[in-house]
């Protein structure tokens, strides 16, 4: 009998603002101080919902989305910030 394996992928799980938002905080505690995991679920984040309509909100161009959330991207701190509000998130930080 032959297995057959489909690639696994976050964006199908991610329904609602609280699975985002609960995501994202889970790769926060797990990022490794360079910030790449965080944006790598933005980017999981983004791709769940509407890129376009997220871009518009946080006032970057379609293209400039992917780019900066790309695994090559380097978003600036600026960046990560207008794309957390135009999830309707805020960052926190905690002790």
């Amino acid at each position: 009998m032959t297995e057959s394996f489909t690639k696994w992928d976050v964006t199908e799980h991610l329904n609602t603002q609280e699975d985002a938002r609960l995501y994202l905080e889970a790769c926060a505690e797990e990022d490794l101080g360079d910030g790449s995991l965080i944006c790598a679920a933005l980017n999981d984040i983004a791709r769940a919902g509407n890129m376009s309509r997220l871009a518009r909100e946080a006032g970057m161009s379609r293209k400039g989305l992917y780019k900066a959330l790309s695994e090559d991207g380097n978003p600036t701190f600026a960046t990560v910030m207008r794309i957390t509000r135009a999830l309707g998130m805020n960052l926190r930080i905690t002790a």
